[in-house]
């Protein structure tokens, strides 16, 4: 009689199935890279509107510009609030914002005006204009979701 050396058929079929089964428990641990992809995009807006109200805000001390008044920053003309930009304003500023809408926060009673950048529901940038001696605030919200 003669050894023979290997797996049977039905050996490999049920490794095959067992790994199959591992490989689709595993998979949307991995896959889930949209959340992770609309975290990066608000991110993103949040740090350009940062940086848009910085260099509003230091061209106009370096242009020693009225803090009300308005500052061209690379052909833009950007209307300016207690030396930051405006609501209105920010938007125009910002090269690219696609994928977002964009919509003006009218001031009252204990909201400050500003201007919202939406991704989706509870996935947004508030921009919040300064007020006096308070500096522009950005802000992000990613709630569960996002």
């Amino acid at each position: 009689m003669k050894n023979h050396a290997g797996f049977t058929l039905i050996e490999l079929v049920i490794v095959i199935v067992i790994l199959g089964i591992l490989a689709a428990a595993a998979l949307p641990r991995f896959s889930d890279l949209s959340t992770d992809a609309r975290l990066s995009a608000i991110n993103g807006i949040a740090g350009s509107l940062r940086s848009t109200a910085a260099i509003t805000h230091a061209t106009q001390l370096a242009k020693n510009l009225s803090s009300n008044g308005s500052v061209t920053v690379e052909g833009v003309n950007i209307v300016m609030n207690d030396g930051y930009p405006t609501a209105s304003s920010i938007a125009s500023a910002l090269t690219d914002y696609s994928g977002f809408t964009y919509s003006v926060i009218a001031g009252g009673a204990g909201v400050n005006p500003g201007a919202k950048f939406t991704l989706r529901t509870g996935c947004h940038v508030t921009y919040s204009v300064a007020n006096g001696s308070t500096a522009a605030l950005v802000s992000t919200d990613a709630q569960s979701g996002c």
